[in-house]
């Protein structure tokens, strides 16, 4: 469910109508439901009720500090993967203990920042990474409580690109591998391993790969236990899936049956659990607005082209991944969809949002939305062809700000200088 729907023929988010934002702030523009987040925050974690159970939002799915300040308030915690990410979660009011740091290429520069800032957690994704943390560590004058990330070769069932549990993937530590390191982590200085992480992927549409996986880790947790590790921590990660399009039929399990399946498959370990969401949390409190440029059409295809680019979402032209597409006005019952392909103007065959998608008669000026882009939209976005990053607003109830405007041209180039030969 979420907080944008049709109010009289015209889209609204919660109680303001979308073409009001867009003469304000122009387009494109990301706009995201403070309802939305609310409603979803508050559903996964009804879920895991009866559960010791906390949740840290992963920052990567959307780094706007608005949003992460509101669900901060709600009572979540962040899970980061770079300094970056470090510091707007401290930026946002996350307090430190309830960060998690995660990732599987941190630098000594990153774990210095982490140890400084006392996160509550790093997980550890190599044999490497232990030994250096360790001797940061120790050089600090701290212990750095941690997980060992476990890598328990299990196919998500996702996409190729974001599949993260399969061992020839570059996450994490092989499950069969982790007791041994587990012994040498409780050596090494600085270091309190009391913990075990898992992630394996993204947008998953099926429990059972979550249940393989956490079935594999309740058994390393029995045996590090019975090694005498005090592990009383267990990050079970994100990575539950939404539903996108929905002429493909897929509905992706609900909060409450993955809470179920937590239950059944880890919730009698004792353990104080973590959870990682986050397109979870804000896929579908987010839209992208654009304005159609044209219609072009050729001998075998109508064109619906607008102003937004795959450098403003690239999640179609990266992953194949459709959004559903609607008009800001409201369909009226019963008008002839035409079939159209919607694209962009970035000088690339790729910048193609959707195939094939039937449509109402549209013009030039007509506003349309993309759904369910409020994850990995304007977190991904980029400059490319020069074109400047889109503003994000966010809605709650009848009002609306603007939480991250456009940047001039000025702004975009200030980073630049010629070299002292070029004159």
């Amino acid at each position: 469910m979420h907080h944008f729907s049709y109010r009289a023929g015209v889209l609204h988010a919660e109680g303001v109508a979308i073409p009001h934002i867009a003469a304000e702030v122009g387009t494109p523009f990301y706009c995201y439901s403070t309802a939305t987040l609310t409603r979803h925050y508050r559903v996964f974690t009804d879920a895991l009720k009866g559960l010791d159970a906390s949740v840290c939002f992963a920052v990567k799915a959307n780094t706007n500090l608005a949003v992460i300040r509101t669900l901060v308030g709600l009572g979540a915690g962040c899970d980061v993967v770079s300094g970056g990410e470090l510091k707007i979660a401290l930026k946002a009011g996350c307090p430190p203990e309830k960060i998690v740091f995660s990732g599987v290429g941190k630098t000594e520069a990153e774990l210095r920042l982490a140890l400084a800032c006392d996160v509550g957690q790093i997980n550890v994704e190599s044999e490497a990474e232990l030994h250096t943390l360790s001797k940061i560590a120790a050089g600090l004058g701290k212990t750095a409580r941690i997980a060992l990330r476990v890598n328990p070769d299990v196919d998500s069932g996702g996409h190729d690109k974001i599949t993260t549990g399969r061992k020839e993937d570059k996450f994490g530590i092989e499950w069969t591998l982790a007791p041994e390191l587990y012994r040498k982590a409780r050596t090494l200085p600085g270091i309190a391993p009391v913990a075990v992480a898992v992630h394996i992927g993204s947008q998953i549409t099926s429990l059972a790969p979550f249940e393989a996986a956490f079935l594999r880790v309740r058994d390393l947790v029995l045996m590090l236990r019975a090694d005498g590790f005090a592990i009383d921590h267990l990050d079970l990660g994100g990575g539950l899936g939404v539903p996108y399009d929905h002429a493909s039929n897929i509905t992706p399990p609900s909060p409450e049956a993955y809470g179920q399946m937590v239950k059944r498959s880890v919730g009698d370990l004792d353990c104080k659990l973590v959870f990682e969401p986050g397109r979870l949390i804000v896929g579908n409190a987010g839209i992208m607005v654009s304005e159609v440029v044209s219609i072009k059409d050729s001998t075998t295809r109508r064109f619906v082209i607008v102003d937004a680019g795959m450098n403003d979402l690239v999640r179609p032209a990266m992953y194949g991944a459709r959004h559903d597409i609607i008009p800001v006005k409201e369909t009226p019952s019963g008008a002839e969809l035409t079939s159209a392909d919607v694209v962009g103007p970035v000088c690339e065959t790729t910048d193609c949002f959707a195939k094939g998608v039937n449509l109402p008669p549209l013009k030039a000026g007509d506003l349309v939305a993309f759904l369910t882009a409020g994850a990995y939209g304007a977190a991904m976005s980029s400059t490319y062809n020069a074109r400047p990053l889109i503003p994000e607003v966010m809605v709650s109830g009848e009002q609306y700000a603007i939480v991250r405007r456009r940047p001039t041209f000025e702004e975009m180039v200030a980073l630049e200088a010629l070299p002292p030969w070029i004159e």
